[in-house]
């Protein structure tokens, strides 16, 4: 496997690439133009000066996350096929800077959804919350809440131009249920294949994060049957998956390590994430040590090795340690503990084999 780093870029981020540099097995940035909107063509100049700032730090950069994917192409708005165009356009460009795979999502409306972006935890951090009681509310309530905290910072899939029109954003999705979604993401797909084969770059899908409907909106990837019916939809090597621990690991039906064993050669790029649930639904992000949380961490690893796992992964939220001021879920070093410990474990399992 080799093992990464989200980073969202200079000016845009609290962590430094110097910084980064510095965890051990560190080979590359998981990286995006986080300026762009969804919908727009990411341009080679663009992309260059992305490639430039790496290039001291000996980074490479084959994972994007996120190209997000215009509302119009999940609703089969008027626009569709103009946005789908200007996909493709962004994917020949990303080519010829040696992208691999590109982390994308299909989420209506909104993106990962938290209620508490720095909820307390008893070792005195804090990390990313779910209450489920207030998703049965107002969702203009909770996105001026993550809106106003994320101030200064991008937050892909949150776009303030966008949630600025909620509730035109929802009236859009008002027609659109479960079937409706699955059929506009198999009409994406299948325009998108014959460039990702021509290009060489795997589309890898994230799970919904939560993993069940929410405000009404339908949700698609959340358990390992609408998993296994996503590959079958357009069943490609270039259909693949970014399987986060966390999105599906939050509903405790979901085995997440089973997942892995079953579709472990569709996974191009693997979120390692753990989450405590607690018994009315809520959840919180936690350390990524396996004891602290109900995802099963060490499992996941093993069937990772166990598969021979040669994709991309990395550590996905971390908590707020130390008083670190950063970005929710996105500081230094929690991210770095996980990455340490995601290694020692997968050190571990080498030697056992070897």
């Amino acid at each position: 496997m080799k093992m990464s780093f989200r980073w969202y870029g200079s000016g845009n981020d609290t962590v430094s690439l110097s910084q980064i540099r510095q965890i051990p097995g560190v080979e590359e940035i998981v990286w995006a133009l986080h300026d762009k909107l969804p919908g727009e063509v990411w341009q080679p100049e663009e992309i260059a000066k992305v490639a430039e700032e790496l290039k001291p730090y000996g980074f490479g950069m084959s994972v994007v996350e996120s190209v997000n994917v215009h509302d119009d192409i999940k609703t089969a708005g008027p626009d569709r096929d103009l946005y789908i165009d200007n996909y493709i356009q962004t994917i020949r460009n990303l080519k010829e800077f040696g992208v691999k795979v590109i982390c994308y999502n299909f989420m209506p409306v909104f993106d990962w959804t938290r209620t508490d972006l720095f909820h307390p935890l008893g070792d005195g951090s804090t990390a990313l919350f779910y209450e489920k009681s207030k998703i049965k509310q107002d969702p203009q309530e909770m996105a001026e809440y993550i809106l106003k905290e994320c101030e200064g910072f991008t937050m892909p899939g949150w776009e303030p131009e966008r949630l600025a029109k909620l509730t035109e954003l929802f009236e859009k999705y008002k027609s659109v249920d479960k079937e409706t979604l699955w059929e506009n993401l198999r009409y994406f797909l299948e325009k998108l294949m014959p460039v990702c084969h021509e290009c060489g770059i795997k589309m890898a899908i994230h799970p919904d994060d939560p993993p069940w409907d929410i405000f009404g909106l339908p949700r698609l990837l959340v358990d390992e049957e609408s998993v296994g019916r996503f590959l079958k939809l357009v069943d490609d090597p270039y259909n693949c998956l970014t399987l986060c621990s966390g999105s599906l690991g939050s509903n405790p039906a979901n085995n997440v390590a089973d997942i892995v064993r079953k579709y472990a050669d569709r996974i191009a790029f693997a979120h390692i994430r753990n989450v405590k649930i607690y018994e009315n639904g809520d959840f919180s992000e936690v350390s990524h040590r396996d004891c602290d949380g109900d995802v099963g961490i060490l499992d996941i690893i093993r069937a990772y090795h166990d598969a021979g796992f040669d994709g991309y992964i990395r550590p996905d939220h971390g908590r707020h340690i130390w008083n670190e001021q950063c970005r929710p879920g996105y500081g230094l070093y929690d991210r770095a503990l996980g990455i340490m410990y995601i290694l020692g474990a997968w050190d571990m399992l080498d030697k056992q084999k070897g």
